[in-house]
C-alpha cells in the first residue's frame, strides 16, 4: 500500500455521513479507508464489478476494498472481454455530473461561431506554462468545432498571487479579454468582487484535478493536460464522445 497515494484524499474536507444504516460490506469499506486517513472525503461506496469487493469514490479517484475492510487496492479495473477500463467509466460519470452542475454563467466560454460539435471543460490556472499554450491556440480548437469551457484552478491554493489574478479577471468588465490577456503574461488589474474562483478550485479537488490543464469531455471523461487542437479533436471523435449539448 503506498501511503502517499493516499495523502490527497486527506486534503479535502470529510463530508458529514448519512444517518441511515448502510450494509455492512459498506460500513466495513468506510471504516477501513477512515482508519488510514480520517480526514478522506467519501463521496460514494458502492459494489464494485469485481466480487467481494466496493468500490469507493474518495478525492475524485477511487480505490477497491475487500467486503471485509481488510484489504484496499488502488489502481484501474480492466474487463477483459470487452477491453474497457470501468474505473475510468465510473469516475467519468460522477465527474460529468459534478462538472455539469457548475452553470454557464460561472464559466468563461470560448466557442466556436457555428454550433459546436463537442465542448469540452479545462481548469485552468493563469500562470500554467501548458494552459497558455492552449489557450493561445483557442481559435484553433474552435476552428474544429471545440467550445472550451474555462473554470479556473489555482494550483498554488486559495489566496495565492494566481488565485488573485484569477479573481481580478472574473472581476474584468470583459472577462474574455482579461483572461486573454493574463494568458498572454499581461499582469490583470487587481479587482476584487463576487466570484466562484475558490468554489472551482474545490470542485477540483473532487473531481481529481492534480495539475493543470486538466481537461473534461462532454461525457466526463477526463481527457489528461494539453493536446493541440488536432490532438484533442481525434482524442473526442476516437472517445466516440456526444456530440454537443448545451448546459
Amino acid at each position: 500500500m503506498n501511503y502517499r497515494q493516499l495523502v490527497p484524499f486527506a486534503l479535502v474536507a470529510l463530508v458529514p455521513l448519512a444517518q441511515a444504516a448502510e450494509p455492512a460490506s459498506d460500513a466495513a469499506a468506510r471504516n477501513a479507508l477512515h482508519d488510514l486517513v480520517p480526514q478522506a472525503r467519501i463521496d460514494k461506496v458502492e459494489q464494485a464489478p469485481l466480487p467481494g469487493f466496493r468500490q469507493v469514490i474518495v478525492g475524485g479517484q477511487m480505490v477497491y476494498v475487500s467486503d471485509d475492510g481488510k484489504y484496499l487496492l488502488q489502481g484501474s479495473l480492466y474487463d477483459t472481454r470487452t477491453k474497457r477500463d470501468l474505473t475510468a467509466a465510473r469516475l467519468a460519470v460522477e465527474n460529468k455530473q459534478k462538472v455539469d452542475a457548475v452553470p454557464l454563467a460561472k464559466r468563461i466560454v470560448f466557442a466556436p461561431s457555428a454550433k459546436p460539435k463537442y465542448k469540452i471543460t479545462v481548469f485552468t490556472d493563469i500562470d500554467c506554462g501548458y494552459c497558455r499554450k492552449l489557450h493561445s491556440q483557442i481559435a484553433d480548437y474552435n476552428k474544429r468545432g471545440i467550445e472550451v469551457d474555462y473554470l479556473f484552478f489555482p494550483r498554488t491554493g486559495i489566496g495565492s498571487p494566481s488565485y488573485d489574478k484569477a479573481v481580478s479577471v472574473w472581476c474584468a468588465k470583459d472577462r474574455k479579454a482579461a483572461f486573454t490577456a493574463a494568458k498572454a503574461g499581461a499582469n490583470p488589474t487587481p479587482l476584487k468582487c463576487d466570484n466562484p474562483v475558490a468554489e472551482q478550485f474545490n470542485l477540483g479537488t473532487q473531481v481529481g484535478v492534480d495539475g493543470t490543464p486538466t481537461i473534461f469531455g462532454p461525457d466526463g471523461t477526463k481527457l489528461g493536460g494539453y493536446l493541440s487542437p488536432d490532438q484533442m479533436l481525434a482524442k473526442l471523435q476516437a472517445l466516440g464522445a456526444p456530440s454537443f449539448a448545451g448546459n
